[in-house]
């Protein structure tokens, strides 16, 4: 079981791993979902998980608020995903929505010629999409080349039935093309529940290992 340990820069990186973390989203600035740590942050982070199997995903957004990015906000998102590789991180986590809240496939394809090499985590911006552009996403980015979806598959405040429920409908779609990692919500106190009503072999959470 692989618990991905989603981290606000390196204060709980140690605990995190010491208790059962074996990946970590390495973000910024939680209070607005995390955005893109410094490259002091990554360089520190990749050092201290050096002792251990662990790997490192690092968020790369260059603000809190939508997704929908300007020329200015996307070479921003390019240039620190060239840093993060070139620091050590394993892999990045991005996400890029047009207005009416479809992918942003002309930015995302130049995210994601930029990452190669790395493993390609697409975000909760999935979320803010219609059932049916998901799926359709679901296609679009594992040809695409993107490793895994986080989702929470729902809205806060939808009830564990109605998202649970849709996990299903996601992971039946994603089988066999894409991984989805279920976020959201998930804590030490429930995260059994998620794996037995899933099925699936990782969580993510702030709070999913303490």
């Amino acid at each position: 079981m692989i618990y991905e340990f989603c981290a606000e820069n390196v204060t709980l990186l140690e605990k995190a791993m010491q208790a059962g973390a074996r990946r970590i989203e390495l973000c910024d600035n939680l209070a607005v979902g995390g955005t893109t740590p410094s490259y002091g942050v990554i360089k520190s982070a990749v050092k201290l998980v050096a002792d251990y199997n662990i790997t490192i995903v690092t968020m790369i957004r260059p603000r809190g608020g939508n997704f929908v990015y300007n020329d200015a906000e996307i070479a921003i998102m390019l240039e620190d995903i060239c840093m993060a590789a070139q620091v050590g991180s394993q892999g990045v986590v991005f996400g890029a929505l047009t207005a009416d809240k479809k992918l942003d496939k002309v930015n995302l394809e130049k995210l994601i010629a930029a990452s190669a090499g790395m493993e390609i985590v697409f975000h909760m911006a999935f979320d803010e999409m219609s059932i049916q552009d998901q799926l359709d996403a679901i296609d679009w980015l594992s040809q695409a080349g993107v490793t895994r979806i986080l989702t929470r598959a729902g809205v806060s405040g939808d009830s564990m039935e109605k998202r649970f429920a849709h996990y299903h409908r996601i992971l039946k779609h994603a089988a066999g093309k894409i991984e989805i990692l279920p976020g959201g919500g998930i804590d030490m106190d429930n995260r059994q529940t998620f794996i037995d009503q899933l099925g699936v072999t990782q969580l993510h959470g702030t709070k999913v290992v303490f």
